[in-house]
């Protein structure tokens, strides 16, 4: 949706979600930045902007306007919660303003106000207390989609992507013990699936190249350190080649994610969290995104947490968000390079 700003989600009060936008803003002419505005309690960003001296004027905004403010002050439009300002300490009591600022974005973007969602971090444990009943972020979003854009997709697919480095974990927030009874042909097919249309539709790729990890070392060596590989991955790479995606495996990951390596494929699916996570976060922590493919609206974040040994302290790096402003005003068609 060329031409309409993003929102952006605070995420966890006291993390370092509002520092990091409004450090964001500062260098938004640098950065070349889309133009966004923040979804927050105006009070709460102007108390914890100006306790760590950060140059960054709070408007009140609604998404029609932010156009006409975005060069001169930093765009917010009122949550309507109030919120205190106090980094570092986690209260259930902000919970509700957390999932409403996420909410109230994604409806911005549903009734074409927006053109995508950015989310700052999110605190789950001050969630679950308050109820908040999905492993994560993502899973959140699915059900959000499905509740409020009816008929829309809502298979959320979770992928981090960085400059040199894209993946797709197929099982995500489950423990590793329970990753080979959890794991299905038919889970990573329809993640293939997903993933092949999400890169032709918001990335221009017209052949992307699926590289499909092993879930054994070695890829099982031939059943001798498993049989998952055997019977489950290699059909479901079997399927996927079928229905004319270009994918191979099961690769051994130990030799998957090294320079060349990384010159023959576009994104690799994963069979679990850290197989997906941990190469890409070391190839290029502070500009790697999470991008959340499957969903009916552009939806980027920063690939760290809310840092809340260090919100308030005013030495939190934005590089992440940054990169994660400009991977959705590119996927959204407002022109930012990633």
């Amino acid at each position: 949706m060329p031409g309409l700003p993003l929102a952006l989600s605070v995420g966890e009060p006291a993390g370092i979600g509002a520092e990091i936008i409004g450090r964001a803003w500062t260098l938004r002419h640098e950065k070349a930045l889309p133009p966004f505005y923040a979804v927050a309690d105006p009070a709460f960003l102007v108390s914890r902007l100006a306790r760590l001296g950060i140059d960054a004027p709070v408007v009140a905004a609604t998404p029609e306007t932010v156009a006409g403010l975005f060069a001169d002050a930093l765009p917010v439009f009122d949550l309507g919660h109030q919120v205190e300002d106090r980094p570092g300490e986690l209260s259930g009591a902000t919970a509700a303003a957390t999932v409403a600022a996420i909410e109230t974005a994604v409806r911005h973007v549903r009734d074409g106000r927006a053109a995508g969602l950015v989310t700052a971090p999110i605190q789950k444990s001050s969630l679950y207390a308050a109820g908040f009943k999905f492993p994560g972020h993502t899973e959140f979003l699915g059900d959000l989609a499905r509740r409020i854009w009816p008929g829309a997709p809502h298979e959320p697919v979770m992928m981090l992507a960085g400059p040199q480095l894209a993946t797709v974990p197929v099982t995500v927030h489950i423990a590793l013990r329970a990753v080979p009874e959890v794991l299905t042909e038919e889970m990573i097919v329809a993640t293939g699936r997903i993933v092949d249309r999400e890169m032709k539709a918001k990335f221009g790729l017209a052949r992307p190249r699926l590289a499909v990890a092993g879930l054994n070392p070695h890829a099982g060596e031939d059943g001798g350190m498993g049989r998952e590989d055997i019977d489950i991955v290699a059909p479901a790479v079997a399927r996927l080649r079928a229905d004319g995606i270009e994918a191979r495996g099961p690769l051994p990951s130990d030799t998957l994610f090294h320079a060349a390596a990384r010159q023959t494929y576009d994104v690799v699916l994963a069979m679990y969290h850290d197989q997906a996570l941990i190469p890409v976060k070391t190839i290029a922590f502070d500009e790697t995104v999470n991008v959340t493919l499957g969903l009916p609206f552009v939806r980027t974040s920063p690939d760290h947490g809310t840092a809340l040994d260090i919100a308030g302290k005013g030495i939190a790096d934005p590089s992440s968000l940054i990169a994660a402003i400009r991977m959705a005003g590119r996927m959204a068609g407002n022109g930012a390079g990633a």
